[in-house]
């Protein structure tokens, strides 16, 4: 069993702290992404837990041990880096070898790790080139396959696709899947790359200057965001986030944008929210959708919007608009052409409506 558990965690350099107490437990086997904007204190953490940073307070346990004091090599992880490191002197054999090397390994079992890493990652064919001859993507199926053979308890990887291209960065983030599968270890991911962190993590922890905002698996921080900014960052194409006022009318509850924009707040949500209550309304723009041909929503879900500008993706289409003021974008299916300055009838699916307080910013509903 090897989890990894955070208590307290507090990391200053001189008199500025820059991670806050944090607080966290990972589990044995589980796949970890740390994500959050660049300054958010993800990458010092994970440096924490390989030893390449102190701590300044707190505690760091991986599996039993507690590794405040512990070196580096003598923690039993292995970490990826962004920029490979690899030597550029050495064919990938060696360069996957050199750790085992420097441990004196016997030769025997140095060739039998060598070539079973090589075989997971498909680098058989390339242990006699050297780097300068291999893809980015090759480079850094290497730099994973030197960690690997070292058979560690934990993985730590901090931003290993950054350097790629969007097509690699895709590939590459099905080989990291699969190795958590072939090698049963603990994964500890960091990126800034909220695609990444959905696509790979058991568990997301979002991080803002040096706190974690929220733990959850990637749908229930995509379907059930703590605050706004979870709600902002989470989801691609971004939550549409507008402040509003609560107001009673007609016998219900609705929210007030403007004097020609109000959007009825539905039954079961509205039990959360008074009348004269300042909040930020939220919806996602798959939930803001272009004709409703089936009469699926209500009329008053329905609003006419401004085209203010178009993204054409091929299979779907976002369109950024104006509604009496309001900045929403919304999303039609892909071969349908829309010119900026029309106006099309937007519709929101208020079942998937999220509410957060003006002030706090915390999720209401």
């Amino acid at each position: 069993m090897t989890e990894v558990i955070l208590k307290n965690v507090v990391k200053r350099f001189g008199r500025l702290e820059v991670v806050h107490g944090i607080n966290l437990d990972i589990h044995n086997l589980e796949f970890v992404v740390f994500v959050g904007p660049s300054g958010c204190g993800k990458s010092t953490t994970l440096r924490m837990i390989a030893g390449l940073e102190t701590i300044s307070d707190g505690e760091i346990r991986i599996g039993d041990r507690v590794v405040n004091d512990v070196a580096p090599k003598d923690r039993d992880v292995a970490m990826v880096f962004q920029n490979y490191a690899l030597y550029p002197h050495m064919n990938v054999f060696n360069n996957m070898a050199f750790g085992l090397k420097l441990r004196k390994t016997p030769k025997a079992e140095i060739e039998e790790r060598v070539r079973e890493a090589a075989r997971i990652l498909g680098l058989t064919d390339l242990l006699r080139r050297k780097p300068s001859e291999l893809s980015g993507g090759q480079r850094q199926r290497v730099a994973m396959g030197r960690a690997i053979v070292r058979n560690p308890s934990v993985f730590l990887f901090d931003e290993p696709l950054s350097n790629l291209d969007a097509k690699l960065r895709n590939q590459m983030r099905t080989e990291i899947k699969r190795l958590h599968r072939n090698v049963a270890s603990t994964i500890i991911y960091v990126t800034h790359d909220q695609v990444e962190a959905m696509t790979l993590a058991d568990r997301i922890v979002v991080m803002r200057n040096g706190h974690i905002e929220q733990v959850g698996a990637p749908l229930e921080l995509f379907q059930k965001p703590a605050n706004t900014f979870v709600a902002g960052f989470i989801g691609s194409p971004p939550m549409t986030l507008i402040p509003a006022v609560v107001t009673q009318a007609g016998g219900g509850l609705h929210l007030d944008f403007s004097d020609e924009l109000r959007v009825p707040v539905p039954e079961k949500k509205g039990h959360q929210v008074q009348a004269g209550q300042e909040v930020i309304m939220g919806l996602r723009p798959q939930d803001l959708t272009i004709d409703d041909e089936n009469g699926r929503y209500p009329d008053e879900w329905k609003v006419d919007a401004l085209v203010e500008f178009v993204e054409p993706l091929g299979s779907e289409t976002y369109l950024h608009t104006d509604v009496g003021g309001a900045k929403f974008m919304g999303r039609s299916e892909g071969r349908k052409l829309f010119e900026v300055g029309e106006t099309v009838r937007l519709t929101m699916n208020l079942e998937h409506l999220h509410i957060f307080d003006a002030e706090s910013r915390l999720s209401i509903y």
